[in-house]
């Protein structure tokens, strides 16, 4: 098969595929911060609903590539009943877009994503986030 001939048949990643791809990243994660995760629930879809992008302010569904609902481990109180899991959602055509136009592989933005929602988890603001990615480069 010829180069040109291989690239007819390539395929953007699936939702499965992703989600593969989110669970390798999650499973490369050191096991102390796995640890504090083993109620978070992760899920992959195409896009964020409408509600979610109401709710954010955000005109574009391809402006989102991942969210975190939930309330933070510090805020988390044992008193309170009847919570629902905190989850992490991950956005599969903003992330295809992004990777497309940025010289990223598609695994480093799955892990970045999933990364910064888990860092919402563990009561992160994007701003603390950003001062911390700023100290390691």
């Amino acid at each position: 098969m010829t180069q040109p001939e291989r690239w007819l048949a390539a395929k953007a990643p699936s939702l499965d595929e992703l989600e593969r791809m989110a669970d390798e990243a999650y499973r490369q994660l050191p096991e102390e911060f796995r640890a504090l995760c083993k109620d978070l629930v992760i899920r992959v879809t195409e896009y964020p609903t409408d509600e979610v992008l109401d709710a954010m302010g955000i005109e574009s569904e391809l402006d989102l590539m991942g969210l975190f609902q939930g309330v933070g481990l510090p805020f988390k109180s044992e008193n309170t009943t009847g919570q629902m899991p905190n989850m992490i959602w991950l956005y599969r055509v903003p992330m295809l877009l992004y990777w497309a136009e940025h010289d990223e592989t598609l695994a480093s933005i799955v892990t970045h994503v999933l990364v910064h929602e888990i860092g919402h988890h563990f009561g992160l603001s994007d701003e603390d986030m950003a001062a911390i990615e700023a100290r390691v480069e």
